[in-house]
């Protein structure tokens, strides 16, 4: 029977992790619907954005008390989460901080480990006044409305719970060191749980040693529970955001991509030297379709894009088009493009991995041609990103399938570039007309 709590412990464990690698699964599959490979080019100037932008959050910190306190709770939280290693060799083999043989180094470690639970359960506590009783406006858009704004609540409550289970546990083993009960040798310092003996001296042995045992199980699992709590939350970005910034796009913001197909047919227009009735190249592929209607339409790395937002509301903020009324928001769209791939997923999942059509699309049924058409691209919000996510290739994608698959451009659009065509410039002149105004002037 003394073996029982490493065998619970051993199950636990190995259910998290599967169902975890589980959905890790799912999320690769589901990316890999997208066209086109991953860029491979430029590597040592990815793995610089990567550690810039990701490991070093320098986007993060432009606005500065977001930006800090999010640093606080992002390092606190994946340092303090490096005694996993020690909770889970305990836990397999039965010994307690089996770490301890470290001496000074150890007792260093636990007391900044208490120190940064401390810190992201202030930083926690003032994200969520700025959510829930300031109001920040970028938090409160019509799609934050429902479960964005719940799994933000919920994201905080357990980083909350979590770090107090920390504390509570090395509380209940500090008072077991002092009152030198065996098998709890003493080990660590601890400069914030001390502050807790007060309220657990009166307990007795037995009641201390459950009181420790309870928070270091609840402490494990709630963590384990969180891992698998990602796939399903906002906060997926803490494993997405890397390979997001590593291959976020190097060329200038302002060049957008053009259709190989296009591009040619374009070129071999403009060239004087060129047949104009040469035989049509069949090792050219055809597209199979122009643009992007659905999330298979997008490309790899926009789905990827997509996984990865962290609904911060940093692009809709500072999107021009949002803040003069239009329907516009970035954030909404890699919202929407993320909720579409789920919804591909569960018919996937639901037709032994084969998607069935279901008679809807990205384009109309989450995203309207009316939010596509508001934007100036402007680049704001990729610039605003902090883990570099473009939603701006998005909308451009499906603008180009409004526009060459169902010539769905706006008026205004449609007589420019009719103008274009006929006078070689978007005004409605002749081109022997075009200087006509500097003569009247």
């Amino acid at each position: 029977m003394s073996y029982l709590p490493n065998i619970i412990f051993l199950l636990a464990l190995v259910l998290g992790v599967g169902y975890f690698s589980k959905n890790v699964r799912k999320l690769l599959r589901n990316i890999k619907l997208g066209r086109q490979d991953f860029p491979q080019d430029n590597p040592s100037e990815r793995f610089k954005n990567m550690a810039m932008v990701a490991l070093g959050q320098s986007k993060m910190v432009v606005r500065p008390i977001a930006g800090i306190l999010h640093i606080v709770v992002y390092v606190g939280f994946i340092i303090i989460n490096i005694e996993v290693l020690e909770i889970i060799i305990d836990g397999l083999i039965g010994t307690h901080r089996v770490f301890s043989f470290l001496g000074p180094v150890y007792n260093i470690l636990i007391a900044s480990f208490e120190v940064l639970a401390l810190l992201v359960i202030l930083a926690v506590l003032i994200f969520w006044i700025r959510r829930n009783i300031i109001k920040i406006r970028r938090f409160i858009k019509p799609e934050m409305k429902g479960w964005p704004k719940k799994d933000a609540d919920y994201i905080l409550y357990i980083e909350v719970v979590l770090m107090m289970l920390f504390l509570t546990m090395n509380a209940a083993d500090y008072q077991l060191q002092l009152l030198e009960v065996p098998h709890y040798t003493r080990a660590g310092l601890f400069p914030v749980s001390q502050f807790l003996l007060p309220y657990i001296q009166g307990l007795s042995v037995d009641s201390l040693i459950l009181l420790e045992r309870t928070a270091w199980w609840f402490h494990i699992l709630g963590i384990l529970f969180f891992l698998n709590y990602l796939y399903f939350s906002k906060h997926l970005h803490i494993l997405l955001a890397f390979p997001n910034t590593y291959y976020a796009k190097l060329t200038p913001k302002g060049e957008f991509d053009n259709l190989e197909a296009v591009t040619k047919e374009v070129k071999l227009m403009m060239d004087p030297s060129a047949d104009p009735y040469a035989a049509v190249d069949e090792n050219m592929p055809a597209p199979e379709k122009f643009g992007a209607s659905d999330v298979m339409d997008l490309t790899k790395v926009q789905l990827l894009n997509a996984y990865s937002c962290t609904e911060c509301g940093r692009c809709t903020s500072e999107c021009p088009a949002n803040i003069t009324g239009k329907e516009l928001s970035p954030r909404k769209i890699m919202m929407d493009t993320r909720d579409r791939l789920e919804e591909v997923s569960k018919n996937m999942d639901t037709n032994k991995g084969i998607f069935q059509d279901d008679g809807k699309q990205l384009l109309g049924d989450y995203i309207s041609s009316e939010e596509l058409w508001a934007c100036t691209s402007c680049n704001a919000c990729v610039e605003a990103c902090p883990i570099s996510i473009d939603p701006l290739s998005i909308i451009m994608s499906m603008r180009q399938y409004l526009v060459m698959e169902q010539s769905a451009a706006p008026t205004e659009l449609n007589i420019m570039m009719g103008n274009i065509e006929n006078n070689g410039a978007p005004w409605p002149f002749n081109q022997m007309d075009r200087l006509n105004w500097a003569e009247e002037s």
